[in-house]
C-alpha cells in the first residue's frame, strides 16, 4: 500500500520514513526545497511542492488506494490542504496532529471532512516510550536485588500460610531471578500447601515448599516474602529484605527494597517483568507455573485484571507447557469441599444479593474462600461472605463482582482492629482470633454468626463515606 504524507517537520518525516518502510511504500511533499533536497540525499523518497494545490497530487500520481497522512502543527490550518486532497480524489486521509491539540478545530474539520480519522503523536509514541521506560527503571532496580542477596549464604523466600498458584510461582520465579538454586535460597512457609490443586501443582512442577517457623527467621541472612507483606506473621516478623506483592500495601514492618503494585492481578505478572527486565531465560517450567498462576489468581481475567496481566499472560503463553496447566487444573470439586458448600446452603442468609455463612469449623482454610467463590455464581448473587474456624483463627472470605462497594474496606471497616484484614475491591480476606472476634461481637454461635456477617454486609453497603468519617472520628 502507498502513504503520501504531507509534512514540513524534518524529524517528523524521517521518523515516519523509518516506522513505515518497508511494510507500505512511502513518499512525502513538503514546501522547502533545500529540505527536500537535504532528505533526498538522505535516501528518502520526497518531492517539492504546495500541498494546497491540487495538481502537486496530480504529479505525485495518487490513486483511489493511496492513503494521505497530513501533519498538523497547529500552527496554521490545514483545511485547504484536506480540500486539495479531496478535490484530488483522495479518500483515505489522516491528520497527524504533532503540535497543540485544539479538539474544537479537530472537530469542525471531521463535520467538514467526514472521512477524515485523527492521529496524536504523543499518542502513537506514549505506549512504547512509557513501557521502555519503566523496563529500564525495573530493571536498575531488579540489578539492585540481585547485588545486595548475592553475598548471602543462605535465603529464605517466605510465602504465606498454605500458598496458592500465585505464591509458589512467585517463590521460584524470584529464586531464579536471584539466580539462586534450592540449597542457597529454600522457598518456605509456615503452613505448608494443603489444597489439593496446589498440592498437584507443587507436585507436578517439583516446586518444594520448605516447613519453616518464626524462631528460624533469624538463621537466614536474607529474608524476601512475595505475595504476602511482614505484616501477615503477626509481629513474627519485623523486616524483610525483599517484598513483591500485588496486594495493598500494609504498615507495619520496613524493608530494604519493596515492589508493591496492588492494581496488578497478581504477583507472578510483576516477577514476569522483573525477569524480562533483566533478559532472564524462563524456562518452560517457570513459565508454566507463572502461567497457571496469572490464570488462577484472576479467574483466567474475570476479576482484578490489569492491562500488565494481560500483556505477561501474552509473553508467557508460548513458552509454557498448555497441556500441564490443562492437567494441573483438573476438578476441583470435592466431596469434601461439598460438605462445607452443602452446611453453607442450609444455614446460609440470602439478602439483598447478598449470600451471607458461617460454615462452622473447617480442618482447613481454602474452605471457606472455595465456599465464597462457589455461591458467587449463583444468580442473582453479587456478594458472599463466607466465615469459619480453623484451629483458633476466626477466617472470614468476601467475593463480590467488582463494581460495587470494596471487599477489602468492608474486612478493615469490622476486623481491621481486631486482627488482620484486607483485600480488593472484588476479594478479601479478615484472620482474627477466635477470642478477640468474641470480645467485640459476643460469643455466638451458628446461625447467631450468620445474622451477625449479614448484619454488617447491610451495614456497610448502606452507609456512606461520611457516616464512615464521623464513626472515626467520634472513636
Amino acid at each position: 500500500m502507498r502513504v503520501l504524507a504531507i509534512c514540513q517537520d524534518e524529524l517528523v518525516i524521517r521518523s515516519l520514513d523509518e516506522v513505515l518502510l518497508p511494510s507500505f511504500d512511502v513518499d512525502f511533499i513538503v514546501e522547502s526545497r533545500p529540505v527536500a533536497r537535504r532528505l533526498h540525499d538522505a535516501g528518502i523518497q520526497i518531492m517539492a511542492g504546495d500541498p494546497r494545490r491540487v495538481d502537486t497530487y496530480l504529479k505525485a500520481d495518487i490513486s483511489p488506494s493511496t492513503c494521505f497522512i497530513v501533519e498538523n502543527t497547529g500552527r496554521r490550518s490545514v483545511r485547504r490542504i484536506l480540500g486539495a486532497i479531496l478535490d484530488a480524489g483522495g479518500t483515505l486521509t489522516y491528520v497527524l496532529h504533532t503540535g497543540p491539540r485544539n479538539p474544537k478545530a479537530a472537530d469542525e474539520l471531521k463535520a467538514e471532512f467526514p472521512g477524515l480519522a485523527d492521529m496524536d503523536l504523543s499518542e502513537l509514541i506514549r505506549p512504547t516510550l512509557v513501557t521502555e521506560l519503566s523496563r529500564s527503571m525495573t530493571r536498575a532496580r531488579v540489578q539492585q536485588y540481585q547485588r545486595y542477596f548475592a553475598d548471602a549464604d543462605r535465603v529464605l523466600i517466605l510465602l504465606h500460610n498454605d500458598p496458592d498458584p500465585d505464591a509458589l510461582a512467585s517463590g521460584l520465579a524470584l529464586r531464579n531471578l536471584l539466580r539462586r538454586t534450592k540449597t542457597t535460597a529454600i522457598i518456605g512457609a509456615v503452613q505448608g500447601v494443603t489444597r489439593p490443586e496446589n498440592l498437584r501443582m507443587a507436585n507436578m512442577l517439583d516446586i518444594h515448599v520448605e516447613p519453616v517457623t518464626p524462631a528460624s527467621f533469624g538463621e537466614f541472612e536474607r529474608i524476601a516474602t512475595v505475595d504476602v507483606q511482614p505484616h501477615y506473621f503477626g509481629g513474627m516478623l519485623q523486616r524483610a529484605d525483599l517484598v513483591i506483592d500485588h496486594h495493598p500495601e500494609q504498615p507495619g514492618y520496613s524493608a530494604v527494597f519493596k515492589d508493591i503494585r496492588a492494581d496488578y492481578g497478581s504477583t507472578s505478572t510483576i516477577l514476569t517483568e522483573h525477569l524480562r527486565a533483566v533478559d532472564v531465560n524462563i524456562s518452560e517450567r517457570t513459565a508454566t507455573a507463572m502461567l497457571y498462576a496469572i490464570k488462577s489468581d484472576t479467574l483466567f481475567f474475570a476479576r482484578h485484571t490489569n492491562r500488565v496481566d494481560l500483556e505477561a499472560f501474552t509473553f508467557l503463553y508460548p513458552l509454557a507447557d498448555a497441556a500441564l496447566i490443562r492437567k494441573m487444573e483438573g476438578a476441583e470439586i470435592t466431596m469434601e469441599r461439598l460438605r462445607y458448600v452443602n452446611r453453607a446452603s442450609q444455614d446460609g442468609v440470602m439478602k439483598e444479593q447478598i449470600f451471607s455463612a458461617f460454615i462452622g469449623e473447617a480442618p482447613r482454610e481454602d474452605f471457606i474462600p472455595y465456599t465464597a467463590d462457589f455461591f458467587l455464581q449463583l444468580e442473582d448473587v453479587k456478594w458472599t461472605i463466607i466465615a469459619g474456624v480453623v484451629g483458633t483463627s476466626f477466617i472470614v472470605s468476601v467475593r463480590n463482582l467488582g463494581y460495587s462497594r470494596n471487599a477489602g474496606e468492608f474486612v478493615k471497616r469490622w476486623f481491621g482492629d481486631i486482627g488482620s484484614a484486607g483485600g480488593h475491591r472484588a476479594m478479601a480476606k479478615a484472620v482474627v482470633p477466635v477470642a478477640k472476634f468474641q470480645e467485640k461481637f459476643g460469643a455466638l454461635e451458628g446461625p447467631a454468626v450468620t445474622a451477625r456477617i449479614a448484619e454488617m454486609a447491610e451495614t456497610f453497603l448502606h452507609e456512606s463515606p461520611g457516616d464512615k468519617k464521623r464513626e472515626a472520628v467520634a472513636r
